[in-house]
């Protein structure tokens, strides 16, 4: 299915502004009679597989449903347009999928249905914030609309007060790609790389990126089916980068999009997720969990580090993060490739050129007596959990003789398990 177009659309620099203006006549529009309704200027075209492109139903014209070649068996996917683009069988086995103002038009066509069958499946793709945000489940897209609601927020981030997209949960599960306030690659400063290959419409592509962000991320799951991306059930965006919540027990985590897995939730459950700037969207998440004690007295510090991981099918190097000095420490890392299992871990403590030289000083003006060790870092075990896989493993120092690390010095951590058989087998 593609979307065709309306005359309704609305181009603007400022799509909030457009989507409060819109948001206005849609509730305006609302109001009116059925009678008045019947006069809307709303076409219906089937997409199949089949040559020739798409063809016109006619409201209260049956026999168009058999000159489009309708076929009651199959699965119906309903793509309803935003404001400012465009694009009877059983109910249970039909899929709405609405972006922006379409998603809550698609909750108003689920609730509006009469009976007691409700329509199969909505999917909200960043439903529309302004005039939506803080509403009743009446007034918007709710997940009393559908057996299974979902909807995926990408572009929450106000401007004068207002969200393009809303913020507030509106299904069963709702994802927040990269916490949902705004999408990687869709800076303004890459406004000058959107002009270069579309021209002077590059600027409203900047502009409406992250909003369109969730029918990309849609798509990504039909096309690359062996790629699907995994959300995970978190408070907030900040607990999930400290990568406390990869946890999949208990129908914790998700598949984004088309292939979702299908659960009717008394409440509303929010997902988060990392995603590269361009399809395929996925990245596979790990946790970092890493004590460190600092013995080096009076001398409080923020050591930086970068890691590399060897992995059973590729590698990943040069990983950056900073960590404060004793305390255990927490974070989440993505890489944009399956790297397999982890087996080894490289950890070196980099020093900016500063703080390298006031290091060897102190060094040098210390006589540390022969036997003794210089003080340190200490990093007893790295844990790491990968989401994707629920795999959890304890890397500890390959050698034990020394355990403290110095500035400029790299350790190789190798699986606790592993060095423990090597050890025993000595």
């Amino acid at each position: 299915m593609t979307p065709w177009s309306s005359g309704n659309t609305c181009t603007v620099i400022l799509p909030s502004l457009c989507i409060y203006k819109e948001a206005l006549r849609s509730r305006s529009e609302h109001t009116r009679g059925k009678k008045d309704q019947q006069n809307f200027k709303t076409r219906f075209r089937l997409y199949t597989d089949r040559a020739g492109g798409s063809c016109q139903i006619f409201v209260n014209q049956l026999e168009t449903l058999d000159k489009c070649h309708f076929n009651a068996s199959l699965p119906l996917v309903m793509i309803v347009h935003g404001w400012s683009e465009s694009v009877q069988f059983s109910r249970s086995n039909a899929h709405l999928i609405g972006y922006s103002l379409g998603a809550h038009v698609s909750g108003f066509a689920g609730s509006f249905i009469n009976g007691t069958k409700k329509i199969g499946r909505i999917t909200g793709l960043d439903p529309a914030g302004p005039l939506f945000e803080g509403m009743s489940p009446t007034d918007r897209l709710s997940p009393d609309d559908a057996n299974f609601v979902d909807a995926i927020h990408t572009f929450t981030k106000q401007h004068m007060g207002l969200s393009v997209g809303i913020k507030q949960p509106v299904a069963h599960f709702d994802f927040y790609p990269n916490g949902g306030t705004f999408q990687p690659g869709c800076h303004i400063l890459h406004v000058y790389n959107h002009i270069a290959q579309l021209g002077i419409a590059g600027i409203t592509q900047t502009v409406k990126c992250a909003h369109e962000r969730s029918v990309h991320l849609f798509i990504d799951s039909l096309l690359h089916k062996d790629k699907q991306s995994t959300a995970y059930w978190c408070n907030d965006i900040n607990t999930f980068n400290k990568g406390l919540c990869l946890s999949c027990k208990k129908n914790r985590c998700n598949t984004l999009g088309y292939n979702i897995r299908e659960e009717s939730l008394p409440k509303s459950r929010r997902l988060f997720l990392k995603t590269r700037a361009h399809m395929p969207f996925k990245v596979y998440h790990y946790q970092f969990k890493i004590h460190i004690i600092n013995e080096i007295q009076g001398k409080p510090i923020d050591p930086a580090f970068t890691m590399s991981l060897t992995g059973t099918k590729a590698d990943a190097k040069n990983l950056v993060e900073s960590i404060t000095g004793n305390k255990t420490y927490s974070f989440l890392i993505t890489l944009d490739n399956d790297i397999g299992d982890i087996i080894m871990i490289k950890f070196k403590w980099e020093l900016p050129p500063l703080w390298g030289n006031i290091w060897d000083t102190f060094q040098t003006i210390i006589p540390w007596t022969k036997g003794t060790h210089r003080p340190g870092l200490i990093v007893k075990e790295i844990r790491v959990k990968a989401g994707e896989t629920q795999q959890k493993n304890t890397f500890c120092p390959q050698s034990t003789d020394n355990i403290h690390l110095h500035p400029s010095q790299e350790k190789i951590f190798v699986s606790c398990e592993d060095l423990f058989q090597s050890q025993k087998r000595k």
